[in-house]
């Protein structure tokens, strides 16, 4: 039988009526973008030259007509911003035009609307930008089968959703279908449909040198499953209704994403800086906006993100890049430039603590002193050396031993960085990683605003932080207090993952009130997609009773099973062997080895490679390749992140005793596994593991 343009290479015998539909749609709008090349609409160029005729009026413009020039031009401007949004800004990529198919029925008649990443609406073509609702919305909003009642256009229009689909359209060929009720991968010899159970992991029979009970599933064992389909939907095309509404919100204020591992809060917060730029863009220029990440990982993740959204440029920093930036800019030569990697445990406890920041802020409010860097840096070495005011801040959150330590630190520390201040030479002046925050709010409280680069107020349109769980009150608030008059901000964060012993906190009430945003802001994304429902219940259960609600999962597979070995070395010849037999069967697959420290995650390397291992690599530094293959590196470094299978080496006592963070860790550690999570052991089994994985 000969094939036919609609087909597009798969064999129409073999596909079934919803893939013949969507084939025949594609070649139709394939065909139309070849026949109706994209050009500048003629509107838009002659508003580009009256707007440039406006810019060089007003170089020559007398002062009192300046005004109404300027008054017009904002108008042309916003004229023009307005065509450029109806049309995506961008053109419409033949070979990937779109990512969702959305069928209308009304009155009688249906409507095609493809969802994508730029607009083309003309003969024959109907392709809306995910961002350009009000269309759009509908796609996240319903179902098939569903019937609508929406006020589009200034019209009020009803009918049924006929059709609701994702999409995986590559180099103009149609790879993947997805329903409600099903989905199709296309492979060599024709469709297939991946149904729910051929998508779970299982089966199998894993190898040799385990000490202990028989198990029996083996590390990817998919039989063809989801792991073969590497022609997933767009991100955007996966957005639920929950999450679509949050990223369309409101273009003012503060808004919180409280979700579990995998809920979504990443997504939404960068679908929502790409949501801001499209109906803004000049307001949400991308050098207006900022996203603070926990880790490089995360940074360099970002990074990549957000250019593939449409939105290059906007800076992507961690919160020590940043504050010791603004630090450097905000005091200059008066502070040294040097920072201590020996701090004391009790001394950075002293610094994040937000009743030593009210501290801070309550002597400035009390205390006269002239807006200069000089009486900041006073101001910060008073509170850090008063040591009964630093008691009764702290109260039982910290011991007088701890706190006898912490104060020949800060009393040696204070005196040797205010004598630099003064313009001493002194070799011992260096600053702590915590010192940051409270030079900058000291310097806010007492100067004003902190300045860019070129001396201006900063004023970010709109601020991003992720995992805030893990940062200090005064943290935030230094980020807050950077965003300009209409405070557009994104706060996403977990409190089951906050790893960070001395920072961040355990109740979202009691933060929110700390950095003075209202309850009402706070939302939580109860579903999460990332991991499997043994994964997450797993997770869930090493936490014990931590009062969050148990997140709802979509997916089932394989259980989380626990290896114990003798030694490391067995260990290290079990993991090899099935990692081999994976790559083999998977080579796209990518795999965490998270261990319990940097010494274990060598001796991992070094063993996994001496046994002929391929695609390793030892992440130092949270310098992730984001690429296929296997990922050695502590448990510690890896928030944020996903992989497809992790292995937690050494769950043993001595590693994970029972303790808060220990916990949360290990809960961060396997909910970074979106497929499959296997952990192994050589001494006492770690008392925080539940009963049903010690068996």
């Amino acid at each position: 039988m000969e094939k036919s343009e609609a087909e597009g290479g798969a064999a129409l015998d073999q596909a079934p009526p919803v893939v013949v539909e969507e084939l025949g749609h594609l070649a139709r709008v394939r065909r139309a973008l070849a026949e109706q090349p994209e050009a500048a609409a003629a509107s838009e160029t002659l508003l580009v030259g009256e707007i440039v005729q406006l810019q060089n009026e007003m170089l020559t413009a007398r002062a009192e007509d300046r005004s109404a020039i300027h008054q017009h031009l904002e108008h042309m401007q916003a004229r023009l911003d307005q065509i450029r949004r109806g049309r995506g800004g961008e053109p419409v990529d033949p070979d990937s035009p779109y990512f969702g198919h959305l069928g209308l029925l009304e009155n009688g008649r249906p409507n095609h609307i493809f969802i994508g990443r730029a607009t083309r609406v003309a003969e024959g073509l109907r392709i809306v930008d995910w961002r350009n609702a009000p269309v759009s919305r509908m796609f996240y909003r319903y179902e098939e089968g569903e019937e609508f009642e929406e006020e589009l256009a200034g019209r009020f229009r009803e009918g049924t959703i006929i059709a609701r689909r994702t999409l995986h359209i590559d180099r103009g060929e149609l790879l993947r279908v997805g329903t409600s009720t099903g989905s199709w991968l296309r492979e060599e010899r024709g469709w297939r449909e991946l149904s729910t159970e051929s998508q779970r992991l299982a089966g199998g029979q894993g190898a040799a040198l385990r000490a202990g009970r028989a198990h029996e599933s083996s590390l990817g064992a998919a039989r063809g499953g989801l792991r073969a389909d590497k022609h997933l939907p767009d991100i955007a095309a996966l957005i639920d209704p929950e999450q679509f509404a949050l990223i369309t919100g409101s273009d003012s204020g503060v808004v919180v994403l409280r979700g579990s591992a995998g809920s979504g809060k990443t997504t939404v917060a960068l679908h929502r800086i790409a949501w801001l730029n499209y109906q803004d863009p000049r307001r949400f220029a991308p050098e207006r906006m900022l996203v603070v990440v926990w880790g490089r990982g995360m940074r360099d993740y970002v990074g990549h993100v957000l250019p593939a959204l449409g939105v290059p440029g906007v800076t992507v920093t961690t919160w020590d890049e940043w504050s010791r930036r603004l630090v450097l800019r905000t005091f200059g030569n008066q502070l040294p430039h040097l920072w201590a990697d020996d701090t004391p445990e009790p001394v950075v406890r002293i610094k994040l603590h937000p009743g030593v920041a009210e501290l801070l802020a309550a002597h400035i409010r009390t205390t006269p002193g002239k807006p200069r860097p000089l009486q900041a840096i006073e101001d910060w070495a008073t509170i850090l050396t008063d040591r009964a005011a630093i008691a009764a801040a702290m109260g039982t959150d910290i011991s007088e031993a701890a706190l006898d330590r912490a104060m020949r630190w800060l009393l040696d520390q204070t005196r040797a960085v205010v004598s630099f201040a003064n313009g001493r030479s002194d070799a011992d002046a260096r600053l702590d990683d915590e010192d940051a925050a409270l030079l900058l709010r000291a310097a806010q409280l007492r100067l004003g605003p902190l300045k860019d680069k070129n001396g201006k107020a900063l004023a970010h349109a709109h601020i991003a932080l992720d995992e805030v769980q893990d940062f200090s009150p005064i943290e935030v608030q230094v980020l807050l207090d950077t965003a300009d008059k209409h405070r557009c901000v994104t706060l996403a964060g977990d409190v089951r993952q906050h790893i960070s012993e001395a920072a961040g906190f355990s109740s979202w009430t009691e933060f929110l009130e700390r950095i003075g945003v209202p309850s009402t802001s706070l939302a939580t994304l109860e579903i999460s997609y990332r991991s499997t429902h043994p994964i997450t219940a797993f997770a869930v259960s090493v936490l014990g009773d931590h009062g969050e609600p148990p997140p709802r999962t979509t997916r089932d597979g394989p259980a989380v099973e626990l290896f114990p070995f003798t030694d490391l070395g067995a260990t290290i010849a079990f993991l090899a062997q099935e990692l081999r037999g994976l790559l083999m069967r998977e080579p796209l697959a990518n795999v965490a080895i998270l261990t319990p420290n940097a010494e274990i995650s060598r001796l991992c390397f070094d063993g996994l490679r001496r046994a002929e291992v391929n695609n390793l690599r030892l992440v130092v530094d949270q310098d992730f390749a984001f690429a296929p293959g296997i990922d050695v590196v502590e448990a510690g470094e890896v928030k944020g992140l996903e992989f497809d299978y992790v292995v937690v080496v050494e769950v043993s006592a001595k590693y994970w005793p029972d303790s808060a963070h220990h916990r949360r860790l290990l809960h961060v550690a396997a909910t970074r596994a979106v497929h499959q999570l296997w952990l192994t052991c050589t001494g006492t089994l770690s008392p925080i593991l539940p009963e049903a994985v010690r068996g």
